[in-house]
């Protein structure tokens, strides 16, 4: 079975960033430092949840952040985030990614794409654009504190000590209602009680809404064709015919 897995490893998205920085500097006459600290919690969010096929709670979420960036003039106004977030809700792990744009005080935005790794509610990576002078270019280290519906906070772009994690992003399948394992028997009832019922060796549980109905129509040593389901972890009965 193909899984998806969240394990510490190189994420594709950053090695490309960091490729495309490289070719983008090239020939570069200056370079400074530059910090900004910022934080983007006004959020309007559409999120889809789902179970993997190795049995991992997974969220993915887009939304628009908005809110404020302070630091040096590049990186100090208005701040809008575009962002898709997926995460691995069962071990808190996973990634962001996205755009950013910083309405400076010039007229002219910031603008930088980015890709981040989540790890139990923090976000680092790499975000790579252009400031408000269309000649400058801009790289820099982003963290923050992230939840898919709060937002970023106390955001660093620069500055940041913290040397971040690493995921990896697998093959795997995802739906929002994965069909459970099924399994069925033919045969004398060898057992049956008001919560389970055995047909040639498969016992199944039975639900409570069907427990009336099954014992008030069949017995031991009657023939029955058994289908049932593996809900929540139980073998649990979901057809019976009289066979």
């Amino acid at each position: 079975m193909r899984r998806l897995l969240f394990v510490a490893a190189t994420i594709a998205a950053l090695t490309a960033a960091s490729v495309a920085v490289a070719d983008g500097i090239e020939g570069a006459k200056t370079a400074k430092s530059v910090t900004g600290t910022f934080s983007a919690t006004q959020a309007s969010v559409t999120t889809r949840t789902c179970t993997t096929s190795d049995g991992k709670s997974l969220s993915i979420t887009l939304a628009k952040y908005t809110g404020s960036s302070t630091g040096d003039p590049d990186l100090t106004g208005p701040l809008t985030i575009r962002a898709r977030s997926v995460i691995n809700t069962t071990d808190n792990v996973g990634v962001v990614d996205g755009a950013l744009r910083i309405d400076v005080a010039s007229g002219r935005d910031t603008h930088a794409a980015f890709a981040a790794v989540y790890d139990h509610g923090n976000v680092a990576g790499l975000a790579v654009g252009r400031a408000h002078d269309p000649s400058a270019r801009l790289v820099a280290n982003l963290s923050a504190g992230f939840s898919a519906n709060g937002g970023f906070t106390g955001g660093k772009l620069g500055g940041g000590t913290g040397a971040g994690s690493a995921v990896e992003l697998g093959p795997g399948r995802c739906g929002a209602n994965p069909a459970p394992e099924k399994s069925e028997a033919r045969g004398t009832i060898s057992a049956l009680s008001s919560t389970s019922i055995t047909v040639a060796g498969l016992t199944c549980a039975i639900p409570a809404d069907k427990s009336a109905d099954v014992n008030s129509h069949f017995k031991v040593n009657d023939r029955a064709e058994l289908h049932c389901a593996l809900l929540n972890g139980t073998n649990t009965l979901t057809k019976i015919e009289r066979r």
